[in-house]
């Protein structure tokens, strides 16, 4: 007898279960209590967000009818207790709770621990303008603590090169949440610092929800940025999102790509400065040379037409002879500028780390981190070979240690 085969679409499947979880009586009127996470109020007024314990997180939707009726605005890091019912969203096919109304309980723990440090750090002084170090006007090298392979990276890589491409960007890999990412931003933040390389730092990520941004609120990262001789530029988030860094840098950005403007000039808008300023010079000197034209002209009636030929010859002289001055001034101004430029740029990109990539060696990192012992690697490990025009990623076969050949 041949076997038979029971086949079912998708939507049938989802249906079957959705038909399943609405007769189970216990999940369809019940209170579940939650810290409140990736809130997001849609145009429509419907609430998206994740309802989340210390073990599990539960996705959540309240529609706009129900969400008009709230006394209070939900935001992360609240502590809520919600009614509704459990059941699944077809078209995604995922089981969520459908809110019908809701209550604070109170502050969530990450909340309530963001706004006892940032109560503790500004009873210390450290958020006072005081302290606030001048975002240089025309730095030569740009330092970004962030992951090397998110958008936002690419979005300040992107501004700074528009707007001034010759400024250098060094880059410090970092983890930018999770654990251990405080301790890598901390130790991007003092490497720039005992280098000396950049003028400004940058230290930033994308959006997301409070416990994405973590990072940057722990005491760690916001006391390194304090304690930072150099600059530091605080890029996290987006518009709304605010971190305990942005307290401490010397200036908070709004996104890294405002921060990567925020940073450096535009070198289009410093070159229409300076063609006003010479069209207000040439507009000066035209009236200085106007005044003694008219003084003539007043006099020429009384004076005769050699003398007069004699004083504009004169004047002609002195006029040339000063534009000449003026010029030949203003051209070894800029030479000067810009051989001061060329010799500060040739310094740092002789102590830049990136530049002997051009001369054909590399870097090894494990876990993010620079190698800079054999002793730190062992045969088996994944290692990350960085050299001039990307990465490697390679397994190490064999370890050779110097004492040993």
């Amino acid at each position: 007898m041949e076997n038979t085969r029971r086949v079912a679409t998708v939507s049938q499947i989802n249906n079957y279960i959705k038909a399943l979880l609405e007769q189970v009586s216990v999940i369809q009127n019940v209170w579940i209590k939650g810290e409140i996470s990736n809130f997001k109020l849609h145009s429509s007024g419907h609430i998206y967000l994740t309802l989340k314990d210390s073990n599990s997180v539960l996705k959540a939707v309240m529609f706009r009818g129900a969400a008009s009726k709230l006394n209070f605005k939900p935001k992360d890091g609240m502590m809520v207790l919600a009614l509704g019912r459990i059941a699944v969203y077809e078209a995604g096919g995922q089981y969520q709770l459908y809110i019908e109304a809701m209550e604070q309980e109170g502050t969530g723990d990450l909340y309530a621990q963001f706004e006892e440090l940032k109560k503790k750090l500004g009873d210390e002084g450290l958020f006072d303008e005081a302290h606030k170090k001048c975002i240089p006007k025309f730095p030569s090298c740009i330092g970004i603590a962030t992951s090397p392979t998110g958008a936002a990276i690419r979005d300040m890589i992107n501004v700074i090169k528009r707007r001034c491409p010759m400024v250098k960007i060094i880059i410090y890999p970092c983890l930018v949440q999770g654990d251990g990412a405080s301790k890598t931003i901390v130790e991007a933040i003092e490497y720039f610092n005992s280098k000396k390389l950049v003028d400004v730092i940058i230290i930033g990520r994308g959006g997301g929800s409070i416990e994405d941004l973590w990072a940057f609120n722990e005491e760690t990262t916001a006391r390194a940025a304090y304690n930072s001789e150099i600059p530091v530029i605080s890029a996290v988030g987006h518009e709304t999102d605010f971190t305990i860094s942005d307290f401490v840098s010397d200036l908070r950005a709004p996104t890294p790509s405002a921060a990567a403007e925020l940073a450096v000039p535009d070198i289009l808008e410093l070159k229409n400065q300076i063609d006003t300023s010479c069209a207000r010079m040439a507009a000066l000197l035209k009236q200085k040379i106007d005044a003694p034209k008219k003084q003539l002209e007043l006099l020429s009636a009384k004076t005769s037409k050699s003398n007069i030929e004699k004083y504009l010859l004169d004047l002609e002289q002195d006029i040339d002879r000063m534009s000449e001055n003026l010029a030949k001034a203003f051209t070894n101004k800029i030479d000067l500028e810009q051989k001061r430029f060329e010799k500060e740029a040739g310094k740092l990109s002789a102590l830049s780390p990136l530049s002997v990539f051009e001369r054909g060696y590399c870097s090894l990192s494990k876990d993010d981190k620079i190698v800079a012992d054999v002793k730190d690697v062992e045969k088996g490990d994944t290692v990350t070979l960085r050299l001039k025009g990307g990465e490697l990623d390679c397994e190490v076969t064999e370890r050779r240690i110097s004492d040993e050949i």
